[in-house]
């Protein structure tokens, strides 16, 4: 019982930090609701295509900052499962979630968020560090032969789940329920995108 208690408080206070939406208070300090202009995401790319370099590095800042605070903070709570010699700490990952979630769906900004990858991107470096870097490493390639950010976030996803399924790296089947849900989280806030790419309309990043 208590477990469970600490779980759902790991989930809850994930949400609530990762509700707190960097790109719509920088946005609000520029005098602009960042949600209603360029791709209307209230992300990192959206802000450095609206806003410029500086208004992007604090979204940058901010965005992995809560994604590591509620990591720590599911760490903290200290519910562990394991499975064989793999062991996970599930109120982390239920932090992470709710860290992610929050950011595409903040309940202080009317659940109107950005997509999650890089609060998304902290929380797995924070869970798994060479699973993130070999995601990282995906993302970055694909954006700079491609430069459409949307096309790496997804496939950087798609590697998360895969990865988590390949024993050396020693992860139990909560690890790999996580890593479907924040695929899925990417491919569906990515929808939008997804037909933009397929029909050659999709916004390219500006190197």
């Amino acid at each position: 019982m208590i477990d469970l208690i600490k779980l759902i408080a790991a989930l809850g206070a994930g949400y609530l930090l990762g509700s707190i939406s960097t790109a719509v208070l920088v946005g609000k300090a520029y005098g602009k609701d960042i949600r209603e202009y360029g791709s209307k995401s209230a992300g990192l790319t959206n802000t450095l295509r609206v806003l410029g370099k500086p208004a992007a590095l604090v979204v940058l800042f901010g965005d992995i900052l809560k994604g590591v605070v509620a990591c720590l903070v599911g760490l903290y709570l200290g519910v562990y499962a394991s499975s064989g010699v793999a062991v996970d700490s599930v109120s982390m990952l239920l932090a992470g979630a709710g860290a992610i979630v929050g950011h595409n769906w903040p309940v202080f900004f009317g659940f109107r968020g950005g997509k999650g990858v890089l609060t998304a991107a902290a929380v797995l470096f924070m869970l798994d560090p060479i699973i993130a870097l070999s995601c990282l490493g995906s993302f970055v390639l694909i954006v700079a032969a491609t430069r459409y950010v949307s096309l790496g976030s997804i496939c950087a996803a798609l590697l998360f789940v895969v990865l988590s399924f390949i024993p050396m790296f020693g992860h139990t089947i909560y690890f790999q329920i996580f890593a479907l849900a924040m695929a899925s989280m990417v491919v569906a806030k990515h929808r939008a995108n997804i037909g933009r790419l397929l029909s050659g309309t999709e916004n390219k990043l500006s190197f």
